[in-house]
């Protein structure tokens, strides 16, 4: 603050006597002889005038542009925020991955593009087990625990989401169905692998199923996901635990 004033006053200073040299340069051009009241008014008038408002011009300059990086601060901050927002309200509260909504929406931009990419449904085996013998927290935890193995096992240019109570997607960007099938065994030996403890002295085995699709250009949400869950389908009355994958590129008619 002290700093501002006194660029104010040395601005105020600077214009007041540019207005008493050209003052003086008027009264000279006038042809009156400086001296007297010629060589005190043009002195004394700028003083009286010209620096108390050229000072209060400058103070007000300088407090409006204080107040404009104010408001751009202040509008930043709200842009951060409000992004912050929209993101949030595209998570999963309990998991972080994107919601159903928002899965959805990132595999239907992908719609138009070649090798696309595959999608995998990944779903928890016997869950309901877990929630009746040891209760919905417990049921959580176990939950929390699948998405973790999922995160450790894919990339961070995979798209993962929770879609359902205990079902993920995954959507995985550019991979073959070669490449498809690897991610999806990597998902579920990373899931067997958990050591899940749902009471002191108890140890669980947590497994999935799942069933993937490549995704060829053009094709709706509804196809794929129809042709995922019908490999689902599959792995779950195969046994559960395993992988099942659909390599044809379209429906049959």
């Amino acid at each position: 603050m002290e700093r501002s004033l006194i660029s104010v006053f040395v601005k105020a200073g600077v214009a007041t006597a540019l207005s008493i040299v050209a003052s003086l340069a008027v009264v000279a051009g006038m042809g009156v002889e400086i001296s007297g009241a010629s060589l005190w008014l043009p002195i004394l008038c700028p003083l009286v005038i010209a620096f108390p408002a050229s000072s209060f011009t400058y103070w007000q300059k300088h407090r409006l542009r204080l107040l404009n990086e104010q408001l751009r601060t202040a509008h930043a901050a709200l842009e951060q925020a409000n992004a912050r927002l929209a993101e949030k309200a595209r998570r999963d509260v309990m998991t972080g991955f994107l919601n159903r909504e928002a899965f959805f929406s990132a595999l239907d931009a992908t719609r138009r593009k070649p090798n696309r990419g595959a999608l995998l449904l990944v779903d928890a085996d016997h869950f309901k087990r877990i929630n009746d013998n040891f209760g919905h927290l417990v049921g959580d935890d176990a939950l929390l625990d699948i998405a973790a193995a999922i995160g450790r096992a894919t990339n961070a240019a995979d798209i993962v989401g929770r879609i359902g109570g205990e079902e993920f997607a995954v959507f995985l960007v550019g991979a073959s169905s070669d490449k498809a099938e690897k991610a999806a065994e990597r998902i579920r030996a990373e899931v067997e692998a958990i050591g899940f403890m749902p009471a002191q002295g108890t140890t669980l085995k947590l497994t999935i199923s799942v069933g993937g699709t490549v995704c060829w250009p053009d094709a709706k949400i509804s196809e794929l996901m129809r042709q995922a869950d019908r490999q689902l389908y599959r792995a779950k009355n195969a046994g559960r635990n395993r992988v099942m994958f659909e390599k044809q590129q379209r429906l049959a008619a």
